[in-house]
């Protein structure tokens, strides 16, 4: 996708959901990455879902999007983590 042919109008607040097994460090292996990307993304605002039988975690980032390369970057990013089973 040609960065012109985005719907998104940049900076915006951007929602990344990443999910995996719950462990001790999934969430932190998660904002870890996020803020390697986003360095002004607050980690207190991360929002966590564990799934109804509490063996996995949906780990929810918001941050304040200033291109389509930064987000395309944090994807791949989660994406090749091994804990990460999906990134939405």
């Amino acid at each position: 996708m040609n960065h012109s042919d985005s719907p998104l109008t940049f900076p915006c607040e951007f929602p990344i959901k990443a999910m995996g097994l719950k462990h001790q460090r999934f969430v932190q292996n998660v904002v870890d990455i996020v803020l390697r990307h986003a360095p002004d993304f607050p980690p207190q605002s991360v929002e966590l879902r564990p799934s109804s039988r509490g063996k996995y975690l949906s780990v929810t980032c918001t941050i304040t999007a200033v291109s389509l390369d930064q987000v395309s970057r944090i994807y791949t990013d989660l994406k090749a983590h091994p804990d990460v089973a999906i990134v939405l």
